[in-house]
């Protein structure tokens, strides 16, 4: 059940996990505007991780090396910002080669739990947005609402079509297809912090919700949460 705490005192929590392509980023950014919360994209990290390995040369089965390159790296947010050490690589980062090679280290256990504070540390006042595979049930268990947010894979596939087209990238729409099919099944059978959807969670199917219905629905589900502090229980 999600934690509810004296939001005065304690940041709250919205926790939003989901495959690849459902819309989690786009959502999570508009709820962080509408509440006025931080926001954490844990995707970016494994994809700032990526790329700096894939700079390095170093493959995605070197779980040791991964793990000191992270701790050698200053990986920096700011606002739309995502720097990796003094690079500005917000854009850099979302290549489906980037993409692909982040599913692919985010499997390690040691990597993953080397970050974990730090993902944590973007909970603050006055309460913080995450998304990711593993928000609502690894990095934050406790949090006050959890939602899981899903889409056919073809309609996650032309989203996602969409998006690279509209800068410039020349994409396949069926290679897509098979490329998100490929890392769903990645996310959802690895032994480490898989993909999955927690009792708590409220799913929501978006491939007939707008970005803004969806963000609606959030909020309808946030605003009950905080208004039944004497309830620990979410209400549906």
């Amino acid at each position: 059940m999600g934690a509810l705490l004296n939001k005065e005192q304690y940041p709250l929590i919205i926790a939003i996990d989901g495959p690849a392509g459902s819309g989690k980023g786009t959502v999570a950014k508009k709820l962080s505007a509408k509440l006025n919360y931080h926001y954490l994209d844990s995707g970016a990290i494994y994809r700032v991780i990526a790329y700096a390995a894939k700079n390095n040369n170093i493959k995605s089965e070197s779980v040791n090396e991964l793990i000191d390159l992270v701790s050698n790296s200053r990986i920096k947010f700011s606002e739309d910002k995502i720097w990796l050490n003094s690079e500005s690589v917000a854009d850099l980062i979302r290549t489906e080669l980037v993409g692909n090679l982040a599913s692919e280290i985010a499997m390690h256990a040691k990597l993953r739990a080397s970050i974990l504070d730090y993902q944590r540390s973007f909970c603050r006042l006055p309460g913080l947005i995450a998304e990711g595979r593993d928000m609502t049930s690894i990095v934050f268990p406790n949090a006050n609402l959890k939602i899981y947010l899903n889409a056919s894979v073809d309609e996650r596939a032309k989203r996602r079509y969409k998006q690279l087209i509209s800068k410039g990238n020349d994409v396949n729409l069926s290679e897509l297809v098979r490329e998100i099919s490929i890392r769903d099944s990645r996310d959802k059978y690895r032994e480490v912090s898989p993909l999955v959807i927690v009792k708590e969670a409220h799913v929501l199917e978006t491939d007939n919700l707008t970005e803004d219905q969806t963000v609606d629905k959030i909020l309808n589900y946030f605003s009950k949460v905080t208004k039944s502090a004497d309830n620990p229980k979410l209400s549906d």
